[in-house]
């Protein structure tokens, strides 16, 4: 199971992390440890989409994302008081010990995906409890042979992703998370050196920076049953008022309390609608390919991640005024929405021009039983 896989994986990297010697086995090691968390996290994604109802899925999935939000800021107090005591190595050797202990719980309890067991045919009983499982009212014969209407996707998973009226959708969701995770990790990164500069202390631009992920996880969850219901018009929306928050930053850094709360916005639109297109992307693609698409564009968002703290070091070494600064970053905002609403376009016609429940793409690809051995 590469959820299990890559949970060993990072674990190990991480562990190793806190023994290495030198910078280049650092790299090598960190590199490593990326790939780890690149395999869980869209196959995390992917399998919370599946054993969850359409109706809650964009739900289930944005909370469950939560996790990497609420992990990250118990990393950072973990860090906060193991450095001071044992030094750097210490956080390393926690964090990487903590996934290890977990290995063996997923490995006894993490399901396959149902959906990849019933497209192989060669596990109908162990697809039986899985489905008894999930809906306990449900009974099958003992031999009864499941099936699925959605073909397996055969060849490089990655050209999938651009076939069967695709590829203008995949182009679309990269974008999103391109602009999306630039202009969070834009904000991120250079909101504390901004408040700063502005006449806050340091500890105190830190509280207000952290605002942007407090207002993450209020927005993740008050915008889940709206995205289920709504989909990428809902997406739209979010991104649309994150260019007025976001923008809103570099107006109001006079006044401690607008500024907190425009940050507090920001951070409810743009990590809020992030996390909800993850749970859009995991719902649009087939079985076969929902992992690689999911990983595809996060990895196209990683990209952004680099890209927006590069951008923003050198508009404020350009002496940027703190409002043009946000300004910009408003921008990558608007460029999220505008693709969300392009995808919301085409969701109302089916993505390429068809009904959206005709697609051969939809996750709502029907498993049911099919023929018992000797029928």
């Amino acid at each position: 199971k590469i959820i299990i896989l890559s949970t060993l994986a990072f674990g190990i990297g991480t562990l190793v992390t806190g023994f290495v010697q030198d910078v280049n086995t650092l790299l090598a090691i960190r590199f490593l440890t990326g790939l780890g968390l690149g395999g869980a996290m869209p196959n995390a994604v992917a399998m919370t989409s599946e054993f969850n109802p359409r109706r809650r899925r964009a739900t289930m999935v944005m909370i469950m994302f939560c996790g990497f939000s609420v992990g990250a800021a118990l990393g950072g107090l973990l860090a906060a008081a193991l450095i001071p005591q044992f030094g750097w190595r210490s956080v390393f050797i926690v964090g990487g010990v903590a996934p290890l202990l977990l290995v063996p719980i997923l490995a006894l309890r993490l399901p396959e995906s149902v959906r990849f067991l019933a497209l192989t045919g060669r596990a109908n009983e162990r697809v039986a409890q899985l489905l008894t499982f999930i809906s306990p009212k449900a009974v099958f014969a003992p031999a009864t042979q499941f099936v699925i209407h959605e073909p397996g996707l055969a060849g490089i998973p990655v050209l999938h992703l651009f076939r069967e009226g695709r590829t203008l959708v995949t182009l679309l969701l990269w974008v999103v998370f391109f602009m999306s995770l630039l202009d969070l990790y834009f904000l991120s990164n250079w909101l504390p050196t901004v408040l700063n500069d502005l006449g806050a202390s340091v500890s105190s631009a830190a509280a207000i920076g952290s605002m942007l992920q407090v207002g993450g996880v209020v927005g993740t969850f008050a915008l889940g049953s709206i995205i289920d219901r709504f989909s990428f018009r809902a997406l739209a929306l979010v991104y649309f008022a994150a260019v007025f928050a976001v923008g809103a930053i570099g107006q109001l850094g006079h006044s401690v309390v607008f500024v907190t709360m425009a940050i507090f916005a920001a951070g409810f639109c743009i990590v809020g609608g992030q996390i909800a297109a993850n749970a859009l992307a995991a719902g649009f693609y087939p079985t076969s390919v929902r992992a690689t698409g999911v990983g595809w564009a996060l990895g196209i968002g990683r990209v952004g991640s680099i890209v927006g703290p590069l951008i923003g070091g050198a508009l404020l070494t350009a002496k940027w005024s703190t409002a043009s600064v946000f300004a910009a970053a408003a921008l990558a905002a608007l460029c999220a929405a505008l693709a969300a609403f392009c995808l919301s376009r085409l969701a109302g016609m089916g993505g390429s021009g068809k009904g959206a429940a005709d697609q051969p793409a939809s996750f709502e690809a029907g498993l049911r039983p099919s023929t018992t051995a000797g029928t």
